[in-house]
């Protein structure tokens, strides 16, 4: 009953913060022609996509409009730069707990940074849209915005420290998940009627192809087999439970995103720029229906992902624990075999994982080439890939908390 009562305290904590944050995005900013900046922004490639992970903030511009991007950029800085800086990195690994709480007051120091300038670039972007424009309007603006950013930034903290699941990831996932029924609502499908039902029923065995694909490219691992001192000795009876996951995609749903919003510059550029005939046409080779924009998407997705996996994964660090450990990989010998055979295999992985992701990028086009339907907007493979790996991994923290409570309890 206590472990009960615990969980469901959890949860409660976890969807109280969820409904605050929401709620936050519909206090308005006054002075601001909200109507007409609804209308506009709708029609803007690069806001509807950041539309994604806002709940649909920088289209109302409410006090939370800038929601928890932020310290999500300002933790991937942090990220690189810990392992740029030596001073950062010693203080990770070497100064365990006190040394994480410091990262973690750098995070937010940068976080408070970053929201002043996504706020006041958001200050001057909304000027047509601002009944007086002036000075004091800004300053009132960047106040608002950045100080939305820091209560969203410690809403959070809140839940991943008091609640069930990562508070980023499950603020995203609710802002992803809130603008789906508006989409849906202004989604048109325009079939013969004979062909409903048919088309139909392909439609939704594509997307359940799409999602068992996500799954399987978000819990898929190569296991590397690893034995300590102690089993060396007992090579008949080796356990194969001993091992290393390796993460097939370990830059998760970032890859397809920052590859997103690259791919949203040429849009915007040639939306918003009036150039020469030919920076046009190298502009139009980038735009959707353009040759080179497949081809840029996939090596973007690349090299995104192999940036990543080496931000999350140390091939150097990993063989030091290995041998701090009196552990080895079977025929590979200690140093720096190890570590160039974990290069070698974590350089297939993440290829191949980009490669995985790219493909499920193409599958909405043949889905609605297929079926002749096109995918609503919000329904996207990047929203898809974070709603699964959210879910998933959230799930696995509600199972975990209920084994580590009922375990205690036979302790008891």
């Amino acid at each position: 009953m206590k472990s009960k009562t615990k969980l469901r305290q959890k949860i409660l904590v976890t969807l109280g913060i969820l409904i605050l944050a929401r709620l936050g995005i519909f206090i308005p900013i006054p002075g601001i022609d909200h109507n007409l900046l609804e209308n506009n922004s709708n029609q803007n490639g690069l806001i509807n996509f950041l539309n994604i992970f806002s709940g649909g903030g920088f289209s109302t511009i409410g006090i939370f409009a800038l929601g928890i991007v932020p310290y999500i950029n300002s933790s991937i800085i942090v990220q690189i730069t810990t392992k740029v800086i030596p001073a950062l990195e010693n203080l990770q690994k070497e100064e365990g707990e006190s040394g994480r709480q410091k990262i973690n007051q750098i995070t937010r120091y940068l976080t408070l940074v970053w929201g002043v300038i996504q706020s006041t670039g958001i200050a001057l972007w909304i000027k047509p849209y601002v009944f007086d424009w002036n000075y004091y309007f800004i300053i009132d603006c960047i106040i608002a915005l950045t100080t939305g950013s820091i209560i969203i930034m410690w809403f959070s903290e809140i839940i991943t420290e008091y609640g069930i699941g990562n508070g980023p990831s499950l603020l995203i996932f609710q802002n992803i998940v809130s603008s789906i029924p508006k989409n849906l609502q202004n989604y048109k499908i325009n079939i013969d009627s004979e062909d409903k039902i048919t088309t139909a029923v392909l439609f939704l065995i594509l997307f359940t192809a799409i999602l068992a694909i996500t799954i399987l490219i978000q819990e898929g691992k190569r296991k590397i087999i690893i034995v300590s001192a102690k089993q060396l000795s007992r090579v008949d009876k080796l356990s194969s439970k001993s091992y290393m996951p390796l993460k097939l995609n370990q830059g998760g749903v970032m890859p397809i995103v920052f590859a997103s919003a690259t791919m949203t510059l040429p849009i915007y550029l040639s939306q918003s720029m009036i150039g020469t005939i030919i920076s046009n046409r190298i502009l139009n080779l980038f735009l959707p229906n353009g040759k080179l924009y497949l081809p840029a998407y996939c090596l973007l997705i690349i090299a995104f992902s192999y940036f990543y996996s080496s931000i999350i994964l140390n091939p150097d660090d990993i063989a030091e624990n290995l041998k701090k450990m009196g552990a080895s990989i079977p025929s590979i010998r200690p140093g720096s075999d190890t570590i160039n055979y974990l290069k070698q295999v974590l350089n297939k992985l993440t290829f191949a994982g980009g490669l995985f992701l790219f493909s499920i990028v193409l599958v909405p086009s043949l889905i609605s080439k297929i079926t002749r339907i096109n995918t609503p907007q919000g329904l996207g493979i990047t929203s898809l890939l974070i709603l699964v790996g959210v879910s998933v991994d959230t799930a696995k923290q509600i199972q975990t908390y209920i084994i580590s409570q009922q375990y205690d309890n036979i302790i008891e």
